[in-house]
């Protein structure tokens, strides 16, 4: 299987997933059992998570994945983002949506998914990502909402989700990086009914390997072995640790791995003023006269 193929077919997967979990989002789902089933699906279709499921609720724009032993459930009204990650062969395709919980697609939701595809209408090989930017934040503004304006898409490698160039959901000059045939890229415009910013909030729950450093406990040499032979730098969960030792334990280890700089960790991110925050995500890899959606 070569690259396309496995973009495709992780892409396939991530497509199939999105259709299969609409019928657990109803008031009264655990967020655990939504992430939980997710990640299954995706090894089952035959992937791999390339991230935790993250649902992130009203004003939590992302980064929030559940724990064992989360007791936290969809209430009718409720914007759940769902945000997937499906790897093949390192391969990656990331994809998001937002549901009203028991209600209808509002204003909100609609502009973030025209913002979607809209910028995804623009892409080609030789445009400017500015150009991207310009259309998430002229539909987004036009619905009368925010973009979230330190959020943004990214391109993306082998093995790495975020490699080096962001896609702005904002207008900004200075971002002239220009698309190449073959750029694979995520688009995913945030708006909200906020001031258009987020701020980090504790606790983390996802994290990701960066580099080897040394440590005196032994459970967090151990913990750091495990995470680099089991992820592949890409980002992990609390919850996929839960039960490889001891809850104690492994909070300590992970705090001095995040101290020492062997791991990353992702803080959840809310908008600042509370302001409620819908999202929708797709991959596509560029070509000469326009966008592949692989999801």
């Amino acid at each position: 299987m070569d690259e396309r193929e496995a973009l495709i077919k992780a892409g396939e997967i991530a497509r199939q997933v999105k259709k299969e979990v609409i019928s657990l989002i109803k008031p009264g789902t655990k967020l655990y059992d939504i992430a939980e089933f997710v990640e299954r699906r995706i090894i089952e279709l035959g992937g791999k998570p390339a991230f935790p499921c993250n649902l992130s609720i009203n004003e939590i724009a992302a980064h929030y994945t559940p724990y064992k032993g989360d007791e936290t459930v969809l209430k009718e009204g409720d914007y759940l983002k769902v945000d997937i990650g499906v790897h093949v062969d390192g391969y990656i395709a990331d994809t998001a949506l937002t549901f009203r919980v028991g209600m209808e697609e509002d204003d909100l939701m609609i502009a973030a998914r025209e913002a979607l595809e809209n910028a995804i209408n623009i892409i080609r090989a030789g445009i400017k990502i500015n150009e991207i930017g310009k259309a998430i934040e002229e539909t987004i503004r036009g619905y009368g909402f925010n973009p979230i304006v330190n959020l943004s898409g990214h391109k993306i490698e082998r093995y790495k989700l975020h490699a080096g160039i962001s896609i702005p959901n904002i207008y900004r000059p200075a971002d002239s990086y220009v698309l190449k045939e073959g750029d694979v890229i995520a688009i995913e415009p945030f708006a909200t009914t906020g001031a258009g910013q987020v701020i980090e909030v504790p606790p983390a729950l996802i994290f990701m390997y960066l580099r080897d450093r040394p440590v005196r406990m032994a459970q967090a040499r151990r913990v750091l072995m495990h995470i680099k032979r089991e992820y592949n730098g890409l980002p992990f969960a609390y919850r996929w640790l839960q039960g490889f030792m001891p809850e104690g334990q492994l909070k300590l280890a992970l705090a001095q791995l995040d101290r020492v700089g062997a791991i990353y960790s992702y803080p959840i991110l809310r908008e600042v003023r509370g302001g409620l925050v819908a999202q929708f995500e797709h991959t596509v890899i560029v070509e000469k006269e326009g966008a592949y959606i692989t999801t």
